[in-house]
């Protein structure tokens, strides 16, 4: 048909031209970018067959959905043509490229990082688990048909290439010979019938014996053969374990052994159980301080902080008291906690979580430090550096001075990063210091604060009391604590008194200061950074090199590695040196919590003593001001004639007639003669109602009516 506007017009002959942003692949044309798909293309010179297998991997393709699977999409409107009788497939574009280019980047030529294989083998596994349970072989499962797309900030492995699977739905049976040459499962070099266990083979490939998953060359030229996992790698030992066995699982000769089979019980393939053990697998990395070791050990289900302690303590020989074992952002372990706390879910290696042991019963760590071991086949340029070697052997052993290259950096970014998690540690516990020492002032000053009240109210009181004492009440009794009251309060302002702790914590905050300012406080690898990067740029000259009858010396690959282990000798002890100093500071400040807390309690304890005396010595006055009219009150009852004379002796014998005067005699004498009545009032009635009787002559009288009443 007549393809629509934009699309590829075609050319002499017949064959359409295809976009520029197309561009050759295997065995169809892989795209470069059409926004967020990937347009593929089948050959032109593909035969029948090939264009029937096309058709039926866009056939499968659409009918796959899963994360671990490429998507198809339809094709968008303007690319809606067929190419040489057959259609294009639209996919998903994955923009990090496949798994081939990964495994070839020079950082990578030892070996994947942990988290790397982890990831690489859930996504993987997830993704042919996925394909198997829809009947479908992939057949062709190689580096090159695994590509890489970054989701969220996660790097997501994704199947492709779909063009030699097989679906079984079309009968169970399968003996056509097809896929990548090296990557083929024994089975299929036979003819003979194959299972999905082709595709467990061709998980990880390497040439394989009955019993062994590596093989490899010596530098005499012979070939050898082992179970286990070839040095050097980037694994812990656990999983280092764990996967040799599953490989041996995957990489059986026998076809019908291959995965461990069938459980019957869940239908499953046996190899898809272990591996989701594996990747289950709960494994907490401790980097040892002291040693520079790292130290990998496997949780057990609901394990204690207290468990993992006393592992570690039989491993390490610090003892679970001086244990302090610290997160990334200096946080200590929580013991009400279970261990797993520091496992953080989907980060499953060391290169990418660790825990950080420090002993407290240390403030200066100064070794010795386990340093990386060199190969032997590293040793042995090292040795020598000028010997000619060829060029084959010269990548392999090149290869791993890379690695160890790389590893020596690597090793001083943990310690680097156990240093930052000791500093952010040091900050915690400086900011615990300063929400104290802030408590403390605070108490402080309102302490003196009420005693300068408290000192100022006695001294009063003092005062007025030896002015009334003449004529008022008087007791030694009080006047005595009243004065051990004063005196008191003067050992409470010695309590208030917190200079000597407060320079303390000036001099340390200072110090904690110079220490965040250091340069030894920010990271000193740039150098280590260039003599990788140097070793790298080495390695990738060397690669491309034509390896027949070409010898070449490691002269600036050794210079290189030295120049490294220099670097990181002098690096590691300037490290060692600043972690001292800021676990000094720690120690000090842990020094300084418990004397702070009783320097606290101590204002407190004198805080409530001053109130005591001063709630003391106001009930004391109360008291006092009780007595004394307790005491007038009688005086007055006995008083009453007395008093009354007096009034009458003053008092006219005619009431008073003046108009503006009330007549107030008879009330008035009315009053001195009722038994009951309050002795004071016809006084007061008196003054109040008659204001030109001397006010001066009823003063007096109270006078000595008071005199009488506090000498009783």
């Amino acid at each position: 048909r007549r393809p629509p506007p934009g699309a590829p017009q075609p050319r002499k002959g017949g064959a359409p031209r295809l976009p520029r942003r197309l561009c050759a692949g295997g065995r169809g044309l892989a795209p470069r970018r059409a926004g967020d798909l990937a347009i593929k293309a089948c050959r032109l010179e593909l035969n029948v067959k090939n264009k029937d297998r096309w058709c039926h991997e866009i056939q499968i393709m659409k009918k796959l959905d899963h994360p671990n699977v490429v998507k198809a999409f339809e094709v968008p409107k303007e690319l809606d043509f067929l190419v040489n009788n057959v259609p294009l497939l639209a996919m998903q574009y994955c923009s990090r490229g496949d798994l081939r280019k990964l495994l070839n980047s020079p950082e990578n030529c030892c070996g994947l990082k942990e988290s790397q294989v982890l990831s690489l083998l859930n996504d993987v596994g997830s993704g042919i688990r996925y394909l198997h349970e829809n009947r479908i072989i992939h057949r062709d499962l190689k580096p090159e048909n695994i590509v890489l797309q970054d989701e969220n900030g996660k790097i997501i492995h994704k199947i492709i290439d779909l063009g030699y699977a097989k679906d079984l739905d079309q009968g169970s049976l399968c003996t056509s010979f097809v896929g990548t040459l090296q990557y083929l499962a024994p089975e299929l070099f036979d003819n003979k019938p194959y299972t999905a266990s082709v595709d467990f083979w061709k998980i990880y490939f390497c040439m394989k014996d009955p019993k062994f998953i590596f093989a490899w060359e010596e530098m005499t030229g012979e070939v050898r053969f082992s179970a286990h996992l070839p040095n050097p790698h980037s694994l812990c030992s656990i999983i280092v374990e764990v996967m040799e066995s599953w490989l041996q699982l995957m990489l059986d000769w026998d076809p019908q052994q291959r995965g461990g089979g069938t459980d019957p019980e869940t239908g499953c393939a046996r190899c898809f159980q272990l591996m989701d053990q594996i990747l289950g697998l709960k494994i907490v990395h401790v980097l040892n301080m002291t040693s520079a070791r790292i130290l990998s050990l496997a949780l057990h289900p609901e394990e204690s902080v207290h468990s993992l302690q006393s592992r570690i303590e039989s491993e390490t020989g610090t003892s679970a008291g001086s244990q302090e074992l610290l997160l990334e952002m200096g946080i200590c372990l929580d013991p009400r906690k279970p261990a797993s706390q520091c496992v953080i879910d989907g980060v499953r290696s060391w290169d990418s979580c660790m825990v950080y042991l420090f002993d407290k019963s240390k403030t200066i760590y100064d070794g010795p430090f386990a340093s990386r071991s060199l190969s032997d086949c590293v040793n042995y340029i090292v040795q020598d550096s000028e010997i000619q070697l060829p060029i084959l052997q010269l990548r392999k052993i090149w290869a791993e001075a890379v690695h160890y290259v790389i590893g020596l950096k690597e090793d001083y970014s943990r310690l680097f990063q156990g240093q930052r998690a000791a500093m952010l540690s040091l900050l915690r516990y400086n900011a615990n210091l300063t929400k104290m020492k802030n408590n403390m002032v605070s108490a402080s000053q309102q302490l003196k604060a009420k005693l300068k009240f408290f000192h100022q109210s006695i001294s009063l009181d003092l005062e007025r009391y030896s002015d009334q004492m003449t004529y008022g009440i008087s007791s030694e009794k009080m006047l005595k604590a009243w004065k051990e009251m004063e005196e008191k309060a003067l050992q409470c302002e010695q309590t208030g008194d917190i200079g000597f702790l407060d320079e303390q914590i000036v001099a340390l905050h200072t110090e904690i200061v110079e220490l965040q300012r250091s340069p030894h406080a920010r990271r000193q690898g740039d150098l280590m950074e260039n003599l990788e990067q140097r070793a790298i740029e080495l390695y990738k000259r060397l690669k491309p090199r034509a390896p027949d009858h070409s010898y070449s010396d490691s002269t600036e690959m050794v210079k290189i590695i030295a120049q490294t282990v220099q670097s990181q000798d002098w690096v590691l002890k300037e490290l060692f040196r600043h972690l001292s100093k800021l676990l000094g500071c720690k120690q000090k400040i842990i020094d300084l919590l418990p004397k702070i807390e009783v320097a606290l309690n101590k204002i407190k304890e004198a805080d409530n003593s001053v109130m005591q005396m001063q709630g003391k010595r106001q009930r004391e006055i109360w008291h006092l001001l009780k007595i004394a009219c307790v005491r007038i009150c009688s005086v007055m009852d006995a008083c009453v004639p007395v008093l009354c004379q007096h009034i009458n002796g003053f008092l006219p014998s005619a009431p008073f007639t003046s108009k503006d005067e009330p007549h107030c005699v008879p009330e008035l004498w009315q009053c001195t003669h009722t038994q009951h009545s309050r002795p004071l009032a016809p006084v007061l009635q008196l003054e109040l109602e008659c204001p030109h009787f001397s006010s001066v002559v009823l003063r007096q009288l109270l006078k000595i009516l008071g005199r009488r009443a506090f000498s009783v």
